[in-house]
């Protein structure tokens, strides 16, 4: 049986008592416990107008991770490409590439990553996210040493052989992944619904390309484990009033733990929870252990990638840690 390959999501979250720079600091942290237990990379998520996510300029951040690190592979899951010309995302990630060779991933999403008003100052018109398909062929060419020829060329960029892959949480990007012949990388920390619907897809319509000859399927979910069922479900208390605060559009820095999440949520938040984590995977060892290899027979997913949004930074980094013994052995 093939090797799982294991990797992680980062946004740079503020927490409560912090700031984008301490935000900034705790993804360094991540990135390199991760690398020191093999995991295979980290990506970093573009949104905009989040008071309490520092991840906006990924690009930026990207670089900056990346020079912290030694090899891990550093990338965004996602670039929202219709916030962006594709020229520009070229130079960038053309950028980051003659830097750190061989280490720099570019997953594109459709999605704006913000909210409709904060879209529109970003991007240069009402129909860019409609020629998604086209953008992305567009920024394949400025990588391509073919394009030597053209009078608008990627400086850095051409000739980089970064790998490019499809973001999604529907059906629409996997049809979309699977007819470029490129990775998938599903967003079923936030979006599960169409998860397994859309990796279906993926594999009975894909494609072989240059870059790629068999499906490849990434699946994002949440994974906040202890060393015991009790303690794991208190510190995902954090991750329940995050999200609390997204359904109910009152977000806060991450708050500590509590003992209980009564005072916070009602029937109605907690059903909106329950679907928008049923790829989340919360308890001690075995408990994560059992389920975690449940899900990955079932899926036949090449990569897990996991976010892990626990307040307290050593609970973080050891969440990691069991991640890898329960997955690896």
């Amino acid at each position: 049986m093939k090797q799982l390959q294991l990797s992680i999501l980062d946004l740079a979250i503020v927490i409560e008592g912090g700031n984008a720079n301490s935000a900034i600091q705790r993804t360094v942290e991540a990135a390199r416990h991760a690398e020191q237990l093999g995991f295979k990379r980290i990506w970093l998520a573009e949104h905009h107008n989040m008071e309490n996510i520092a991840s906006s300029a990924t690009s930026v951040l990207i670089g900056h991770v990346a020079g912290k690190t030694n090899h891990i592979r550093v990338g965004s899951g996602g670039i929202m490409l219709p916030n962006h010309s594709p020229l520009a995302i070229a130079e960038q990630f053309g950028t980051l590439e003659s830097l750190y060779p061989g280490r720099i991933d570019l997953g594109l999403g459709r999605a704006p990553g913000t909210d409709q008003l904060t879209a529109m100052a970003l991007r240069r018109s009402n129909d860019a996210v409609y020629n998604f398909p086209a953008e992305i062929r567009q920024l394949q060419t400025y990588f391509s040493k073919e394009n030597q020829q053209s009078r608008v060329r990627a400086f850095p960029g051409e000739g980089s052989d970064i790998p490019i892959w499809i973001l999604g949480s529907s059906t629409d990007s996997a049809y979309l992944a699977a007819d470029m012949g490129l990775p998938y990388a599903f967003a079923a920390h936030f979006a599960p619904a169409q998860f397994r619907t859309a990796i279906n897809i993926y594999r009975n319509h894909f494609k072989p390309s240059a870059q790629l000859q068999q499906p490849y399927v990434l699946a994002c979910v949440n994974v906040i484990a202890a060393d015991t069922d009790k303690e794991a479900h208190f510190l995902a208390t954090s991750l329940f009033r995050m999200f609390t605060g997204i359904v109910t559009n009152m977000r806060k820095p991450m708050q500590p733990p509590v003992a209980s999440m009564e005072p916070y949520w009602n029937d109605e938040i907690k059903a909106a929870l329950s679907q928008m984590l049923a790829c989340t995977f919360i308890g001690g060892k075995e408990k994560v252990k059992e389920e975690l290899l449940a899900f990955v027979e079932e899926t036949e997913i090449d990569e897990l990638m996991t976010t892990t949004n626990i307040y307290d930074e050593k609970a973080r980094l050891y969440s990691m840690d069991i991640l890898k013994e329960v997955l690896r052995g």
